[in-house]
């Protein structure tokens, strides 16, 4: 039989002898698997040795200064429109900055109570008084008005509502990688410390430790706040007795049986939450 091969037709492939195209296919399987596997492993090495290369990925460390400078504008451009507080930070964590690492949100805030109800006047006075490059504007959000402004290095500033005649502003990073964790400002509190201590004990209910929270001011110095909380007291006792003589020369924003709000030498704001009567005295950054 002759061994010629007819024109046209491709040679018998011996059945030890895989077909041309499953070889190219095999081999294509192979480097793709390849390539996988060294891309996995580059990003795995990326994520936890090499630096930060961009803002995002600043760490919670460096990113909280920026947060407590944010919180320092925002009490001086409350001005004498309200009574400020700083409230204690908040750190979530477990937010993911990539499929393999977890980070953590800081958020700092301030609480201002107003004269009146007028949240939108007070937030878009606020957002007039923050600085230009911070783009900040007032606009509806689900029928409520909102701040929003940007404090650089990718923090955020937002203002809303937080009940009739109530303001919550707040700065946020975002989420961060940990790095060496926020540290608060500290700040010699004493005047304020003072004023919350004799505020509690003219309440006749001893209190718990009084918390401390600070925020650096724009043009120099720290606005302080110092708060404290009463064990019970009297439930008909006028909030307003606790600072004899505050009203001379201040400003009394609200006086009722459950809350009291003034400015003078020092921001006070006393409420009656669940029984109990908690008080927070500020200095807050000149306007």
């Amino acid at each position: 039989m002759s061994e010629a091969v007819q024109a046209g037709y491709a040679p018998p492939t011996r059945p030890d002898q895989p077909a041309p195209g499953r070889r190219r296919l095999r081999w294509l399987v192979a480097a793709t698997a390849a390539w996988a596997v060294l891309l996995a492993g580059l990003t795995w090495w990326s994520v936890r040795h090499d630096p930060p290369t961009v803002k995002e990925q600043r760490s919670l460390d460096q990113a909280g200064p920026v947060v407590d400078r944010a919180l320092g504008r925002l009490t001086a451009a409350v001005g004498r429109d309200g009574v400020p507080a700083l409230l204690p930070d908040r750190i979530e964590r477990g937010c993911r900055i990539t499929p393999l690492d977890d980070g953590a949100e800081l958020e700092r805030g301030v609480a201002v109570v107003l004269a009146g109800d007028d949240v939108r006047q007070l937030l878009q006075r606020v957002a007039d008084r923050l600085p230009p490059d911070w783009r900040a504007g007032v606009s509806a959000f689900d029928g409520e008005p909102r701040l929003r402004a940007d404090a650089g290095e990718f923090v955020t500033v937002e203002g809303r509502s937080a009940g009739p005649g109530r303001v919550v502003l707040t700065a946020t990073t975002g989420c961060r990688p940990v790095g060496a964790g926020y540290q608060p400002p500290a700040a010699d509190a004493a005047a304020e410390t003072a004023e919350a201590g004799r505020a509690v004990g003219r309440w006749g209910g001893a209190g718990g430790p009084v918390q401390v929270l600070a925020a650096p001011c724009p043009g120099g110095g720290t606005a302080r706040t110092a708060r404290a909380e009463t064990a019970g007291g009297p439930a008909g006792s006028p909030l307003a007795a606790a600072f004899p003589g505050a009203a001379d020369g201040s400003l009394v924003l609200r006086d009722s049986a459950e809350e009291y709000a003034l400015r003078g030498s020092f921001a006070v704001l006393a409420e009656r939450v669940d029984g109990r009567v908690r008080v927070a005295v500020t200095s807050p950054c000149p306007a």
